[in-house]
């Protein structure tokens, strides 16, 4: 079954990258190209935008019970990647591999993963897609066991499918592709608001008891082994990119939720499901040196869905990209802007 279901998030992620890239072709077919305001970021779509990065991409389940005052954290044993990647026009790749010199083993357990991350930047929308299928994490922010080891737990897998969108308000003065995709240069400070919508699904699964007895005995008696839940809403927030002599920059955004779901906790005595309102939130930090033709940058991107839980616990998922980029623009070939033409034409 997960099998199957990680068959579906894929065919769907490459049906939504190849729906948002013909949506962008065909509106570029009937309209003239967006204008914005080249005195506050230029753009270098017509330029390949080369990159050399490192990244390292998370989910982390979170447990917090606030009548007890305490929390505890099940993070994945994730890789560090290095790789290279290309931006032409609407068309972003990227590819890396978590190479063994990056990642020695410091006993934290094995962690097979499938993360989906697709973040795109347009003018006016953003939209940013999840599907992430983690089986194995090891216990963080708790010290339950007396020989300097990890509390392991690789029975434990966690799935989530979701998709956020955001519209720009200030967009002709406002980049995030300056700050993301690097094939734009923010060159004076602006912000803007930003507001949207949201959803996810998702499951955590275990063979026993998800809370472990050593943090909590009498929550574990309840072998809580399986959750899922659902939600959605509105978003709103807002970003700025601070913009010091021109090259270096500082983009920051925040977005809040109101989403309304339903949680099912599944244990001993049974199983219901729990409906409310939960506020998430989503977080974006940029920074670097741009100029017309290199750049250097860094970003990290976290998003907090917070579960609606009984009483007074919460559980919550975190999903996080972090990336350093190494960027080098330049003019393709004639040669190139054929084959190029051409993918943008059929592609």
């Amino acid at each position: 079954m997960i099998a199957l279901f990680r068959f579906f998030a894929v065919v769907a992620f490459t049906l939504l990258a190849l729906t948002t890239q013909a949506q962008s072709r065909s509106q570029k077919e009937r309209h003239k190209p967006d204008l914005h305001d080249t005195t506050y970021y230029t753009s270098y779509e017509n330029q390949i935008t080369g990159r050399y990065y490192f990244s390292k991409k998370y989910t982390l389940l979170r447990f917090r019970n606030f009548a007890e005052g305490y929390s505890f954290s099940y993070r994945p044993n994730t890789t560090l990647n290095m790789g290279v990647g290309a931006t032409y026009r609407w068309a972003t790749l990227n590819l890396a591999y978590g190479f063994g010199f990056l990642n020695p083993d410091r006993g934290k357990g094995d962690t097979r993963y499938l993360d989906l991350q697709f973040h795109t930047y347009s003018r006016k929308i953003i939209l940013d897609a999840f599907g992430q299928f983690y089986r194995g994490f090891y216990l963080a922010g708790t010290d339950i066991t007396t020989d300097n080891s990890y509390y392991l737990r690789p029975d434990l897998k966690v799935n989530l499918i979701g998709i956020s969108t955001q519209y720009i308000f200030n967009h002709d003065r406002f980049s995030y592709r300056a700050a993301f995709h690097q094939n734009e240069w923010q060159k004076k400070s602006a912000g803007t608001f930003i507001a949207g919508l949201e959803g996810y699904y998702g499951t955590v699964l275990a063979d026993s008891t998800i809370v472990p007895t050593a943090v909590d005995k009498p929550v574990a008696t309840g072998n809580a082994d399986h959750l899922k839940f659902f939600e959605f809403g509105p978003n709103v927030g807002y970003a700025y990119s601070l913009v010091i002599r021109r090259h270096f920059y500082i983009t920051a955004s925040a977005a809040v939720s109101l989403d309304y779901g339903g949680t099912q906790i599944s244990e001993n005595s049974g199983s219901e499901w729990v409906y409310g309102f939960s506020p998430n939130t989503f977080f974006r930090v940029f920074c670097g040196y741009n100029t017309r033709v290199w750049a250097i940058s860094a970003l990290y991107l976290t998003n907090a869905v917070h579960m609606h839980a009984r009483g007074e616990g919460q559980v919550t998922l975190n999903t996080g990209n972090a990336r350093l980029n190494f960027v080098y623009r330049f003019k393709p070939s004639r040669k190139a802007k054929r084959v190029l033409k051409y993918i943008d034409k059929v592609g």
